[in-house]
């Protein structure tokens, strides 16, 4: 691990266990609460794709009502008309016309062939000084960051049905409107092109954390005639079956069945579940610590001021006696030249002379010489 490297781990570490490790502990119960929100939505989402009817696209008509069905149970206040389906099925164009019509696909301007989505990124790569604070140092380093919207991502599609078997009669309309999931595309383009740089690289490289040194142009297809599921709320458009997808699903179109989809969101929340709680549980034992460390640094700080708050009071000088006219059993023990006046309070010890007791009293955790129980002051004893 190179110095860089090292120092940065050390800032992060630091700052991470600062505060009795307040800052550790709060970020792993932000991230423990994240975790417990995705855990509810992937198990919400779970038991929607474990509920939903696997069928084909032809007995879509036998589930989902029809038009005028939908309009009666739409009058009636219930909501049938919104059934989360999962339809595997076959992707083909869609004609205007009757079938025999040629069908309507988009050709890549890259490679020719025919697809039914293209979709094509522009991605500058950055380079600079920041390239110091990755993880490894045996590559040369890149950053990622996108290009401005103007024409550096854009997505071009054509109306899509999915068939059965390739059984044109029956089919499936798929409304793409406000998806968000992510689609099976297939890369058929990618190439990096180098920019050349200008007489100022230099100035670029030493006073910028990044700069452009490359361009990432990458062309994705959804070709026709791929196998695909389809899960979404399915309902009739003028007659015709359609599916749209669910917001509340992680998945749209997918090349995964529905068993896979099932897997995959049960490894998903079984992971969110555990994670969620190992991190809570670490948060809470982390910032229980942080507390009480804070606890006994306060009370100490409390009674540190406590003797500087209280009024000051002039020392009386102990009487003035010869040391050989006191008695041995009287004699301070810590200082062993004055007689021993003050009581500790609460043990009640005389074992000190006045001086010696303001001493003790002023330490950081005050305690009785001869018993060692903590003491909250002294008295002076009067002998009549």
């Amino acid at each position: 691990m190179s110095s860089p490297e090292r120092t940065i781990i050390n800032f992060f570490s630091d700052v991470a266990f600062s505060f009795d490790g307040a800052i550790l502990g709060l970020t792993l119960a932000f991230s423990a609460v994240r975790s417990g929100f995705k855990y509810a939505s992937n198990s919400a989402a779970l038991n929607k794709i474990k509920q939903a009817p696997e069928v084909s696209v032809s007995d879509l008509r036998s589930l989902i009502p029809s038009s005028d069905e939908q309009s009666e149970t739409n009058e009636n206040g219930n909501s049938l008309d919104r059934c989360i389906v999962v339809v595997r099925g076959t992707v083909k164009p869609k004609n205007s016309g009757d079938w025999s019509n040629k069908s309507n696909v988009l050709i890549s301007s890259e490679t020719g062939d025919k697809a039914l989505i293209i979709q094509r990124t522009q991605t500058y790569m950055y380079s600079g000084w920041k390239t110091l604070f990755q993880l490894s140092n045996t590559h040369r380093y890149i950053l990622e960051r996108s290009m401005p919207k103007q024409g550096a991502d854009f997505l071009r599609m054509v109306p899509f049905v999915i068939v059965e078997n390739n059984q044109k009669p029956s089919f499936l309309d798929v409304n793409m409107d406000g998806s968000r999931q992510p689609l099976p595309l297939t890369t058929v383009y990618s190439r990096l092109q180098p920019i050349s740089s200008s007489p100022y690289a230099f100035l670029q490289a030493l006073l910028f954390p990044e700069y452009p040194v490359g361009l990432l142009d990458v062309e994705k297809i959804l070709p026709p005639g791929r196998d695909i599921t389809a899960v979404g709320i399915c309902s009739f458009n003028n007659g015709v079956p359609e599916i749209k997808s669910c917001q509340d699903l992680p998945y749209f179109l997918s090349e995964m069945t529905k068993d896979k989809m099932i897997a995959d969101l049960m490894r998903r929340t079984t992971v969110l579940f555990w994670g969620g709680l190992i991190m809570g549980c670490l948060s809470i034992g982390i910032l229980s610590f942080a507390s009480v460390r804070c606890w006994n640094r306060w009370k100490l700080w409390a009674q540190q001021r406590e003797p500087s708050q209280r009024p000051t009071q002039p020392v009386v000088e102990d009487e003035t006696e010869d040391a050989d006219e006191i008695p041995d059993g009287q004699l301070c023990v810590i200082c062993v030249t004055r007689r021993r006046i003050p009581a500790f309070v609460p043990c009640g010890h005389i074992v000190c002379c006045r001086q010696c007791a303001l001493t003790v009293e002023r330490g950081t955790n005050p305690k009785c010489p001869v018993c060692l129980q903590t003491i909250r002051g002294s008295m002076r004893v009067y002998y009549s």
